[in-house]
């Protein structure tokens, strides 16, 4: 699954899968740089949905502010 097609959630669990791999003392030196940028992909895109997820909310309860300011004229 590329980093643009996955979801908050599997984003997350995979990201928390890789911080146990690289808190492990055995873990392979060859692959340490490989996962530490695959968890700053994951992270930008956690950030990213959050990011999105708060302007969607903020537009929400604007839209609703408005609607209710309309009603009560």
């Amino acid at each position: 699954m590329s980093t643009q097609e996955i979801g908050y959630a599997d984003a997350l669990s995979e990201l928390q899968q890789i911080l146990g791999e690289l808190e492990a003392e055995d873990i392979d030196i060859d692959v340490l740089a490989v996962k530490v940028e695959r968890a700053a992909e994951l992270i930008r895109v956690c950030r990213g949905r959050i990011n999105d997820a708060e302007v969607r909310v903020k537009e929400i309860v604007a839209g609703m502010d408005r609607e209710e300011g309309e009603s009560s004229e």
